[in-house]
């Protein structure tokens, strides 16, 4: 799942996971994305590359409330932010994510976090 504001990030790394053989699901924001987690046709991801300065409801707050729903307890949350200080990396972790990577990004670098996280090769 990729939850991001900006249209071409989400693009960029849909292709990027498409090609490597990931089934993916994008969204604008949190709230849309959260909603669509509810319906009885989602499916729980494995992984959600998460923004953090999102509209509605910022990338923190997404994270922590997946955080606290037991069946996202496996989901892996890479956060994908501009935002580079020890702060935001250190409130990512507190929220529940996992890595994070700040923008721009190489598309290799974002490979080699997730294969990190959900081991290699990429499901099909």
């Amino acid at each position: 799942m990729v939850i991001d504001d900006s249209a071409t990030v989400r693009k960029i790394v849909e292709t990027c996971l498409r090609r490597e053989g990931f089934d993916v699901k994008s969204f604008p924001d949190g709230v849309e994305a959260m909603r669509w987690l509810t319906e009885p046709d989602a499916r729980i991801p494995d992984l959600v590359i998460l923004d953090i300065g999102l509209p509605k409801m910022d990338g923190y707050e997404v994270a922590r409330r997946l955080k606290t729903k037991p069946q996202f307890s496996s989901t892996v949350i890479v956060m994908l932010s501009r935002r580079d200080g020890m702060i935001d990396k250190l409130k990512g972790r507190l929220a529940g994510a996992k890595d994070y990577l700040t923008k721009p990004f190489k598309t290799q670098d974002l490979i080699a976090v997730i294969e990190s996280h959900l081991g290699t090769p990429a499901p099909n």
